[in-house]
């Protein structure tokens, strides 16, 4: 078995070792008057908040679209999200620290999770995961890691690319996965789960109507 991956301060959990100063002022909710937000993610934002009786269980989903639109969760990101929510940076903050699909530093425009739970683990997912990197080198546009669990055990080896959920991928799909997603093309659509035939009406994603 391969030893578990850790920081260097010796945690496999990122922040840990980072203290704050208890001599700072607490931080407020950002002033709207002098926060300036883009529109397009405002409105995102707003948008998922009016699905929720309660505004603040939106943070989630408008992350997402504050990520989106920066590349990462920047403290600019944070700070524009927390304006719009009327919550404070440090709540925001605590979020993107805590959840692995939040990104705290500027990363590669193209994302690719790679599943190594027990399911995709068993399946070759380490190998996969390898061959991946092994494909993209040191190419600046891939932030490739491992995901604990994507949640896609019917599909496994799987990854998310680009927030699309593919497989089962062989070794093989590495090397055209990389070489799609650096001409701009689609990657592996015939192992896109939302591209998959569906009965459901409403779930049907794909150009032929299954």
């Amino acid at each position: 078995m391969s030893e578990v991956t850790r920081f260097t301060h010796g945690s496999r959990i990122p922040g840990w070792d980072q203290s704050t100063d208890p001599s700072k002022p607490a931080a407020a909710i950002p002033d709207p008057a002098t926060t300036t937000v883009p529109e397009e993610l405002r409105a995102a934002i707003e948008a998922e908040i009016a699905k929720y009786p309660e505004r603040r269980s939106a943070l989630i989903p408008a992350l997402h679209h504050a990520q989106e639109h920066h590349g990462w969760c920047s403290p600019e990101a944070i700070e524009q999200v927390a304006c719009v929510m009327r919550l404070t940076p440090g709540e925001v903050a605590a979020v993107v620290t805590f959840y692995d699909m939040f990104e705290s530093k500027p990363v590669g425009k193209n994302t690719i999770y790679v599943c190594t739970n027990i399911s995709c683990s068993l399946n070759g997912g380490d190998r996969i995961l390898a061959a991946m990197r092994d494909a993209a080198g040191d190419d600046p546009d891939f932030n490739i890691r491992g995901f604990e669990c994507l949640g896609a055990c019917d599909m496994a080896p799987m990854a998310s690319i680009n927030g699309e959920y593919v497989g089962p991928l062989t070794d093989e799909d590495c090397n055209q996965v990389i070489a799609q997603l650096t001409a701009g093309e689609t990657p592996l659509p015939a192992k896109q789960l939302s591209l998959r035939p569906c009965a459901d009406a409403a779930g049907r994603t794909g150009g032929d109507g299954q």
